[in-house]
């Protein structure tokens, strides 16, 4: 299994088409990323709707929604390609199902007059289907399994679009590579200080002694059952008793 620690700039990326192979004609109509930065979203994204010249497949449009009326009067990739590479370019791209992806942007790329190589010219990708198949054999591995798996929360997921699946899939990663992320790293209202970097201010050494409240045997009980349904989940919960 992969033992990277993901410090450096992370890309979450998503991607819809008019249809599933680009070897038959079949186009980008949509990329949603977002950036992620020592383990947390920075609010830095790149979304863009993309006119594919070509009619999207019936069954695609079931899936993301995305209409041929309503990118009439969107950019083609060619348009958009520079800003895009701006945007990937040093960083590690998080995918769900990367090959599907990598395939389509590599194929948009070979397309353009002027050489701009492929994916791998500017940023590594990080795979987080396969990752969850090691992590996960034998289960469902999507991206609304993983969701359940984790606590996501995708109720608003009715359909797929490239930005919203980006944000998603990040929450997934994070939780995926490396459990609990944001309880104590969430930034303080008004500053961009991560917990690390806070000035901590020390306790009295003459404060009053805490109040001890312990819990019942019903309560213990309730514990240990929620324990043992997150090892169950996958969780790996460091505070079970076999950890």
């Amino acid at each position: 299994m992969d033992n990277r620690t993901f410090t450096n700039r992370i890309v979450v990326l998503d991607t819809e088409t008019t249809g599933l192979n680009p070897q038959e004609g079949h186009r980008i109509i949509e990329i949603g990323c977002v950036e992620v930065v020592k383990r947390r979203l920075t609010g830095n994204r790149f979304h863009v709707y993309i006119n594919p010249d070509r009619l999207i497949d019936e069954g695609a449009i079931a899936v993301h929604g995305i209409t041929n009326e309503f990118l009439n009067d969107k950019p083609q990739f060619g348009h958009i390609v520079e800003d895009f590479i701006a945007f990937i370019q040093g960083a590690e791209l998080v995918i769900h199902n990367a090959p599907f992806d990598v395939g389509f942007i590599n194929h948009e790329f070979s397309r353009l007059q002027d050489q701009v190589g492929s994916v791998a010219d500017y940023s590594e990708v990080f795979d987080t289907l396969a990752y969850a198949r090691k992590k996960h054999p034998g289960q469902r591995n999507s991206l609304d399994a993983l969701c359940k798996r984790y606590g996501i929360d995708n109720s608003h997921r009715d359909l797929h679009g490239a930005l919203l699946d980006a944000e998603i899939l990040a929450d997934v990663f994070l939780l995926m590579t490396g459990g609990q992320s944001s309880l104590l790293d969430e930034n303080l209202p008004g500053t961009n200080e991560s917990v690390s970097n806070r000035k901590l201010t020390p306790i009295s050494a003459h404060r009053p002694a805490l109040t001890i409240i312990r819990c019942n045997d019903e309560e213990l009980m309730a514990h240990q059952q929620c324990l043992a349904a997150i090892d169950k989940a996958g969780g790996a919960c460091i505070w079970s008793p076999e950890a």
